[in-house]
């Protein structure tokens, strides 16, 4: 009886690689892994035309430890945010199932994964080069100034904007060594591009905002203004991509690319209508997905067909 009673409590602990595998799980659905595909597209398309233009050829190892970077700073910055705003989830419908709400992840739990993932950016950022790594802490500032932003500002998607922006022209670092003001103004096209969906995201939460003082631009000045002005961001967004085209000498496929960005921005903001948001998640994610991966498409096959090895 005492060896049944010993197995079967044996038996009754998950097994510690399940509990871990869970709480990982747990952790990237708590920072959304899977919408790293916003920024890393226009990070690739930096770092590989600095490639074409440096030598021509692919760096492998770079553009993994970009990768690396850009996943870890991005993952630090989700955790943080969570973490930081994990009360105002709490008292808005949509986000109170989030897991750091549920208690499905801690909040140790959660700075824990926030510093390894800090970890890894800053350690990739010191196998790239000296000036990467000591432009790196800078790079931290705005992902942790952004969650607090809307407790002080009406436009905290221009913080988001600021802070996605640094993605390509770190990755142009991280390539040449050098700073570089083509890469600055593709930088530019991405914040502009995000905090203008961004301003898109926020309109579902306009009354949620507006009860618990959280501030931006749609419970400021209302959808319809917020609307108005993610259309007038992305029209930027294409007048900084069309700039950035000129600056690099880009070839006939990039600029297909960019006509295929207009075409899914036109569409994005045909589909979204202050008296109609249904489809604002389509919008946002499914739209700006597309975005971000058709153009890094493009503009792959335009280096390619002006002479970049791989």
């Amino acid at each position: 009886m005492s060896s049944a009673a010993d197995a079967l409590g044996r038996q009754t602990p998950p097994p510690a690689p399940t509990v871990t595998a869970g709480r990982t799980k747990a952790f990237l659905r708590l920072v959304m892994i899977e919408h790293s595909v916003f920024a890393l597209p226009f990070a690739y398309i930096a770092a590989l035309t600095a490639m074409y233009l440096n030598g021509g050829t692919v760096r492998w190892l770079d553009l993994l430890l970009v990768t690396v970077a850009m996943v870890g700073l991005r993952t630090f910055a989700m955790a943080a945010n969570r973490i930081i705003d994990r009360e105002i989830d709490a008292r808005n419908p949509r986000t109170a199932g989030r897991e750091l709400v549920t208690g499905a992840v801690s909040v140790r739990s959660a700075w824990t994964g926030a510093l390894v993932a800090l970890a890894f950016f800053l350690g990739a950022a010191a196998l790239l080069n000296p000036l990467c790594l000591a432009l790196a802490p800078i790079a931290v500032v705005p992902m942790v100034v952004y969650p607090y932003g809307k407790r002080f500002t009406d436009v905290p998607h221009a913080i988001l904007g600021l802070a996605q922006a640094m993605g390509p022209i770190g990755a142009w670092l991280a390539v040449t060594g050098s700073w570089s003001w083509d890469a600055v103004v593709l930088g530019l096209a991405v914040g502009v591009w995000i905090g203008g969906f961004d301003l898109i995201f926020a309109c579902q939460d306009v009354a949620a905002d507006r009860a618990h003082g959280v501030k931006s631009v749609p419970a400021r000045f209302g959808i319809a203004a917020a609307l108005h002005g993610a259309r007038a961001s992305h029209a930027v967004t294409t007048g900084l991509l069309v700039w950035y085209a000129l600056l690099t000498h880009a070839g006939p496929a990039f600029w297909l690319g960019l006509a295929v960005v207009v075409g899914a921005f036109l569409y994005e903001h045909a589909i979204v209508k202050p008296g109609d948001l249904s489809r604002l998640n389509r919008a946002f994610f499914t739209v700006n997905g597309f975005v971000g991966i058709a153009l890094f498409c493009f503009a792959l096959l335009d280096l390619i067909l002006r002479g970049l090895g791989v």
